[in-house]
């Protein structure tokens, strides 16, 4: 079956280029909720949680029924989110710059997960399907004046934990990528093909 349209649910300038990598059009909504509001102490149910909350949020100010017409060809929603995990704790964006540095300085020299949702609805028959991709990276020691570059250049308080791994300042200090680079950068191209075919046929 063909896709009609796809919806980005994101702002995210890395989720727009990755998606364009994949060779697709589409057009961008932004779910505009606070993500800050919503909890969960496990990282897996927290950006399944984000990930269908944004899809929700989006989807109630559409008309829906547009998309429901017979014989159409499906439009999909895809939403996500992704968290970073470093000792145990789950890290988002830095609220300030001392999180910021606080979040860098304990990267240096070690290692952090993430973990990330997707989840692809199509608007067409109103199905949803999520999943989870996780990846990690390994650095080598970060030095302090790598840090406050970052911090000053402002990037960093825009992605989760700070960690900007596709950045020229951060991409010589990664030793490994542990799963692949795309997801750590907040979608995975695997993922998102596989949950893209399957919402066509749901």
């Amino acid at each position: 079956m063909k896709l009609s349209q796809l919806i980005l649910g994101s702002s995210s300038v890395a989720r727009k280029n990755i998606l364009n990598e994949m060779g697709f059009e589409f057009q961008v909504m932004t779910a505009d909720i606070d993500e800050r509001s919503i909890r969960r102490e496990d990282p897996d149910e927290l950006v399944m949680l984000l990930a269908e909350a944004k899809a929700d949020a989006i989807m109630s100010r559409m008309n829906i029924s547009d998309y429901q017409k017979e014989g159409d060809q499906p439009t999909l929603l895809i939403t996500s989110d992704i968290v970073v995990v470093h000792e145990g704790i789950i890290r988002e964006k830095p609220s300030s710059k001392e999180e910021a540095r606080q979040f860098l300085k304990g990267y240096s020299g070690g290692h952090v997960s993430t973990v990330g949702g997707v989840v692809v609805t199509n608007l067409t028959t109103g199905k949803k399907l999520g999943s989870l991709d996780k990846a990690e990276v390994y650095f080598h020691d970060i030095p302090d004046e790598i840090i406050e570059n970052l911090i000053d250049e402002g990037v960093v308080f825009r992605v989760a934990g700070g960690l900007l791994l596709e950045h020229p300042l951060v991409l010589p200090l990664v030793e490994a990528v542990v799963g692949s680079s795309d997801s750590v950068m907040g979608l995975s191209k695997d993922l998102a093909n596989k949950l893209i075919h399957e919402a066509l046929l749901a």
